[in-house]
């Protein structure tokens, strides 16, 4: 009966993500909204010279980032792009370097950066710690039902595709980085999410390290 009990809870958790196969097919939306509510249409050719520019040295001329502890960018959704950099600008979500370069940036620059690495096509990754794989697979897919943690795919997808404007896509994320992210939600470090905190804040390091090597192979 326990263990009926926890597939119960795991597949309840997790059925979001089917019900979301749909949005996660859509491409991202050509219009963007800037702060002020002023719908306009990104312009890639500038998108293009500012991220060659600001953005690739660290994450790669096509937004695939070869670096282990920075971010992948292609083909994550441009809503949650500009979120974090409008996050790293006003301070919260804290890194100096990050801070110094959105500091930089327009509301409209960072439209134009966001729609056009999102528009480049993901490069796949690869899980690396084997024995961790299927411990990664049950938390992100099943969730951990004796603490509550709910599953990954919930509301990230089971491919990992993510909700635009809502949740991002994680599939092939470097593990590196998102043990950082993970780790920093936990400890307090980043801030910026209060429903990934207390979900972090559940899971120690072990169950972390798993997850973010099941995410890096996910395609």
């Amino acid at each position: 009966m326990k263990l009926l009990a926890s597939l119960l809870f795991a597949a309840a958790l997790a059925a979001p993500a089917f019900s979301t196969l749909a949005q996660e097919a859509k491409p991202a939306s050509p219009q963007a909204t800037l702060e002020s509510g002023k719908t306009v249409k990104p312009d890639l050719a500038k998108g293009e010279a500012s991220f060659t520019a600001v953005c690739a040295a660290c994450h790669a001329a096509d937004g695939n980032s070869v670096i282990p502890t920075q971010p992948k960018l292609a083909q994550q959704h441009p809503e949650y792009l500009v979120k974090q950099l409008q996050e790293f600008k006003s301070g919260k979500r804290v890194n100096a370097i990050m801070a110094g370069f959105s500091a930089m940036l327009s509301d409209a620059d960072m439209q134009n950066i966001a729609y056009w690495v999102s528009a480049k096509p993901a490069k796949p990754g690869f899980a690396k710690e084997k024995e961790l794989v299927l411990l990664g697979e049950r938390i992100y897919r099943g969730g951990i039902a004796d603490r509550q943690v709910p599953a990954c795919a919930g509301c990230h997808g089971p491919s990992g595709a993510g909700i635009p404007a809502q949740y991002p896509r994680l599939s092939g994320q470097h593990a590196e980085y998102a043990v950082a992210q993970l780790t920093g939600f936990r400890d307090g470090v980043r801030k910026n999410s209060l429903q990934m905190t207390q979900i972090a804040a559940k899971m120690n390091d072990r169950e972390i390290k798993a997850v973010a090597d099941y995410i890096a192979g996910l395609r």
